[in-house]
């Protein structure tokens, strides 16, 4: 049966880290021009569309050529500025493109859609990378993820899961570098059944996600199941300034 896909790639200006972040250039383009051409590369989205509440944004992305609707200022997620999207959408599933990761890659997304064709029950998807340096796996802007053998999510977290138990108990544990295959990243783009999409960003926080800070866990709070696809795709998300410059520097674009 066919499945109808759409991406949409929310992008605002305002950010307390790096204001503008969507409109910074790397050689010739901005951010969210990299994060949308690299988005229609996938062979299985049907449309892409970016979602903003900044009309800086928005004839920006008029004036490459693409796709863009103009949303609320008042939401409080990407996920919400989505939603909003989404109800005005004709699809099965949406795919959240996070407008700030300009290396995303078709096999990312790809990775991320298949399961939807795989299982008609599941509702949400998303993916995660094997973690290959001991600083990430401390760092709490590195959210890890746990799943079961079926590749679904246990859990998320900031904090180092698995812990290892050790007669210390110290907060960061001594790992060999022949042992970090154990320990996953979650990569922050998601897919979701559109129905589901719109009941999720209806639903209340839960204490894990109050607590945690990722809205993720809102939907294991209620019950339902989260698909994790293992690839091999770590991108750079860019928060800071300091991302900003990482990435001009591996790109080849510093003065």
């Amino acid at each position: 049966m066919y499945m109808k896909v759409n991406a949409i790639i929310p992008a605002r200006y305002e950010s307390s880290r790096l204001a503008g972040k969507p409109l910074l250039k790397i050689k010739d383009k901005t951010i969210i021009e990299m994060v949308y051409e690299r988005t229609c590369s996938s062979s299985l989205l049907d449309d892409v569309v970016v979602a903003t509440d900044d009309r800086r944004i928005f004839d920006h992305v008029l004036s490459f050529g693409g796709k863009v609707v103009m949303t609320s200022s008042e939401h409080r997620s990407g996920t919400d500025r989505i939603a909003e999207v989404a109800k005005g959408l004709d699809a099965d599933v949406i795919v959240n493109v996070q407008g700030d990761e300009p290396l995303i890659t078709n096999k990312v997304i790809n990775a991320l859609i298949r399961p939807f064709r795989d299982d008609p029950e599941l509702k949400m998807s998303t993916v995660m990378a094997r973690i290959a340096d001991k600083r990430e796996l401390f760092n709490p802007n590195v959210v890890k993820v746990v799943c079961d053998r079926a590749g679904d999510a246990i859990y998320f977290s900031r904090s180092p899961i698995p812990f290892r138990k050790s007669p210390e108990m110290a907060l960061e544990f001594e790992v060999k570098n022949e042992e970090m295959g154990h320990w996953f990243k979650h990569v922050g783009i998601y897919g979701y059944k559109r129905d589901f999409l719109l009941a999720f960003s209806q639903m209340d926080e839960g204490m894990l996600e109050s607590i945690e800070g990722l809205e993720q866990l809102r939907a294991l709070e209620n019950g339902v199941r989260i698909h994790v696809e293992e690839t091999n795709y770590s991108g750079i998300g860019i928060d800071t300034n300091e991302d900003y410059l990482q990435l001009k520097e591996l790109l080849g674009d510093m003065e």
